[in-house]
């Protein structure tokens, strides 16, 4: 690893929980030490893609970030092609539907909606979904490249009494993955969560990231596996569509046969 990706390393410690970060508390996440960091912090500074806070003097991300952020969407839509099935997964199912893209061997959150039906519901504050613990993670193994599940076994974080936390238990979740076309897990990285994915693709012809329902266990249960599947995969073939990329010919076969969708009709 090059020093210039050893600093720019640094940014994914942040998230939605953890915006602003001390240099103490980066060098404890990192490994490196307090010269080092605050080396590579201050060359990041200068470039714009960190900033100080000036009254707590904790980092945050600098306007670099936006700048690029908004330039990546303007010429590699992602984010704005996934609202509308987004909005339409979660008033069809009545319950929080996600997106997520996949950066390098990384599944980030890209966009989510939840339902207005119920005033108890799921909230998706996930920034970096563990490809281990999580349906859009599992879909991404089961059909993504040979890298992820490297990755994926580097780090098998137990977050509940569910989770796939061995090779051999993460192996069999792929395996029934790839033997359905879809991802379903049941309180695997939160309790009392059910969520249900399927792969997207973009014009590499490489999966790109994930589509998915997420619900409480009382609601989204095993009875509307069949209906949230059929959802799910609809809105997959509406999204990877709108990527420039295309369902393999293989795994169409597979959702055709197991669940019944040939194509990708209107979420109505």
């Amino acid at each position: 690893m090059t020093v210039i990706s050893k600093a720019l390393a640094l940014l994914d410690q942040f998230s939605q929980a953890r915006p602003e970060i001390g240099l103490s508390e980066f060098c404890r996440l990192s490994g490196h030490d307090k010269a080092t960091t605050y080396r590579y912090l201050t060359s990041l500074e200068g470039s714009g893609f960190v900033e100080k806070n000036p009254k707590t003097k904790a980092y945050r991300m600098g306007p670099v970030v936006l700048r690029l952020a908004q330039v990546r969407e303007q010429t590699v839509p992602r984010k704005a092609t996934v609202i509308a099935p987004l909005e339409t997964l979660a008033e069809k199912l009545s319950e929080t539907a996600h997106a997520t893209v996949l950066s390098g061997d990384k599944l980030l959150g890209l966009a989510d909606r939840a339902t207005k039906k119920h005033s108890t519901r799921v909230v998706v504050d996930i920034a970096d979904f563990p490809l281990h613990a999580t349906a859009s993670g599992i879909v991404c193994l089961s059909f993504g490249q040979a890298s992820l599940m490297e990755t994926a076994l580097t780090s098998l974080d137990v977050h509940t009494g569910q989770t796939p936390a061995s090779p051999e238990a993460l192996q069999a979740a792929v395996e029934e993955a790839r033997a359905v076309g879809i991802a379903i897990t049941d309180q695997t990285h939160e309790a009392g969560v059910r969520s249900i994915a399927a792969p997207v693709f973009d014009q590499s012809g490489q999966v790109a990231g994930a589509i998915a329902i997420a619900g409480l266990v009382g609601r989204l249960t095993p009875d509307r596996d069949s209906e949230a599947a059929q959802a799910v995969i609809h809105a997959a073939f509406e999204i990877t569509q709108s990527w420039g990329g295309q369902i393999p010919d293989d795994l169409q076969r597979l959702w055709s046969e197991k669940w019944g969708v040939d194509a990708a009709p209107e979420l109505n």
